[in-house]
């Protein structure tokens, strides 16, 4: 069974390997394209201010990753750094590979139904207050202008904190070559499982394959969100998976 995935090249290969590793003909075409902030400027005050924040919640392992390559010459090493709050797997394994101490991260325990803001909030809530002050990193469209969700912001918000926003990385759509434009069509109607873990991504594909037919795609999505996106983008069969490893390759084998 051949499975695509969608994610952004880096992360993607990495997603690739260990699938391929588990026996699957597993391929990447990127649906979604990251970049350097275009403006580094409001990057580097960050770097600055950081004391004055109780906790950096980051968005993805992309917004830890694109965050610390901006780090000042000589800054503090991370562990002298406020809380780093994270979403999921992903963004806690790049906050590991900052290096940041485990003891100043918060994150939804692996056991979690889901990886998200809504899980996040129910480990962080209680620590929040009217004098609390919170970064939020996180993805932009191209050009700087903040993207995502605020519902992480709007609780924060709600609880009387201080909430500041930096873009630490851009989100742009795919370039495929002409190869992977035809790959992309086969695989709508060939029985390949494609691995959604974006619903903005779902949008450049269809973007990609104007009028492109998805009645016969399958697809596995990593949250519910994504799934509905899926769904209504024309996707015959969807099915929901937490986004690790070993739950994204049983949601892969029910579809066989």
């Amino acid at each position: 069974m051949r499975v695509i995935v969608t994610r952004p090249q880096h992360d993607a290969e990495r997603w690739v390997q260990a699938l391929q590793a588990r026996g699957f003909a597993a391929e990447v075409l990127p649906l979604i394209d990251i970049a350097a902030a275009s403006n580094p400027a409001p990057l580097h005050a960050a770097w600055q201010q950081l004391a004055h924040y109780q906790a950096l919640m980051y968005v993805s392992g992309n917004a830890v990753q694109c965050f610390y390559a901006t780090r000042p010459v000589g800054m503090a090493a991370p562990g002298a750094l406020p809380r780093s709050w994270a979403t999921g797997p992903g963004t806690l394994a790049a906050l590991h590979q900052a290096g940041v101490p485990g003891h100043l991260i918060d994150a939804p325990a692996s056991s979690a139904g889901q990886f998200d803001s809504e899980a996040l909030w129910t480990i962080v809530n209680a620590h929040v207050n009217k004098d609390s002050r919170v970064l939020i990193v996180r993805g932009g469209e191209p050009g700087g202008t903040g993207a995502g969700r605020n519902w992480f912001a709007n609780q924060l918000e709600a609880a009387g904190a201080q909430v500041d926003f930096v873009v630490a990385y851009e989100r742009h759509p795919p370039h495929w070559t002409t190869a992977q434009q035809q790959m992309a069509a086969t695989a709508t109607n060939d029985g390949s499982v494609w691995l959604l873990s974006s619903s903005e991504a779902i949008g450049h594909l269809t973007q990609r394959l104007p009028g492109i037919m998805l009645r016969n795609a399958r697809a596995v999505a990593t949250h519910p969100r994504i799934a509905e996106a899926a769904r209504g983008a024309g996707f015959g069969v969807v099915c929901e998976s937490r986004p690790t490893l070993d739950d994204v390759i049983a949601s892969i084998e029910s579809l066989a």
